[in-house]
């Protein structure tokens, strides 16, 4: 069993979620239980998830929860391109943020590879 915060992977997604909900700040009242809400929710999720993980006892557990990661990442992505599309963010935040959820899926492919391996 491993700490989460040591891993790098969960550093960079915490940074993500805390990008979000600053972004999501600014969303339209009428999306704070709608769009705002999945958003925060879907991005704390990866980062939940590997804490979770982390917690489990073997390395089949952990990558389990790594894939509900991943998952969880993809929906970042495509909530984060529906933002934009409303015009609810613009385009340089939307590019970054995307960015960061492509680095997370990244990394989080390169550790279900490892852990598989075990």
């Amino acid at each position: 069993m491993q700490d989460f915060r040591n891993l790098e992977v969960a550093q960079i997604a915490h940074a993500l979620t805390l990008a979000v909900y600053r972004e999501t700040a600014r969303f339209p009242d009428e999306e704070r239980f709608g769009l705002t809400s999945q958003l925060r929710r879907s991005s704390s999720s990866i980062g939940a998830n590997l804490a979770e993980g982390c917690g489990r006892g073997t390395d089949a557990d952990f990558a389990r929860f790594v894939q509900i990661a991943m998952g969880s990442a993809s929906e970042v992505e495509y909530h984060l391109m529906l933002s934009r599309d409303l015009n609810f963010m613009d385009e340089p935040i939307h590019d970054e943020l995307a960015e960061e959820a492509q680095r997370v899926k990244r990394m989080l492919t390169s550790l279900l590879k490892k852990l598989r391996k075990s």
